[in-house]
């Protein structure tokens, strides 16, 4: 099976999560940034996986990636080098693959990035193997809330199973939220 996990991660919560599904998912997987995810590394890939952070309450845009790293007020560093999720999904190239979407967050964010997400791997054709899964971050920008790596690892441990199945069944691993 060919893994791979693409991510944004500005505070480095979102990519330390994306590694823990890689490493669930097994040792051929990969994590990689939306600056890293060509076509040809996603090329017949069985399994995409990808995720990113809740920012104004969504799946952030470059717009507002933008204004952030123009004003970026009481935030630590961040690294906006690599696309946003949302531009690199509207160049993904159509696929026959299965997908999951995940994100990272605070607790009681009232909105989410994993719809539009997953609408977008639809639309590229790739087919949802589980729900959404949700990652906390303790503050603004992070620290992970305690446990959220393990219970990644474990997501993609599921995930692995279930593609390995062949038949997609919606899986019942525990969500944050």
């Amino acid at each position: 099976m060919k893994a791979v996990v693409v991510y944004e991660s500005h505070w480095g919560n979102t990519a330390a999560i994306a590694r823990a599904i890689a490493e669930g998912l097994g040792s051929d997987a990969q994590a990689l940034s939306t600056q890293e995810a060509s076509s040809t590394a996603l090329a017949d890939a069985d399994l995409l996986v990808a995720g990113a952070p809740v920012l104004g309450f969504r799946l952030p845009s470059d717009t507002f990636l933008a204004s952030i790293a123009a004003n970026p007020g009481d935030s630590p560093p961040a690294d906006f080098s690599s696309p946003s999720l949302r531009s690199w999904l509207a160049r993904l190239p159509t696929g026959s693959g299965r997908s999951a979407a995940f994100e990272t967050r605070i607790w009681w964010s009232p909105g989410g990035a994993t719809g539009a997400i997953e609408d977008e791997l639809r639309r590229a054709g790739y087919r949802p193997l589980d729900k959404p899964h949700r990652f906390v971050v303790k503050g603004k920008y992070g620290p992970l809330r305690d446990g959220e790596l393990e219970r990644a690892r474990q997501w993609g441990a599921a995930l692995a199973q279930a593609i390995g199945d062949r038949r997609g069944p919606r899986l019942d691993i525990p969500s944050a939220i």
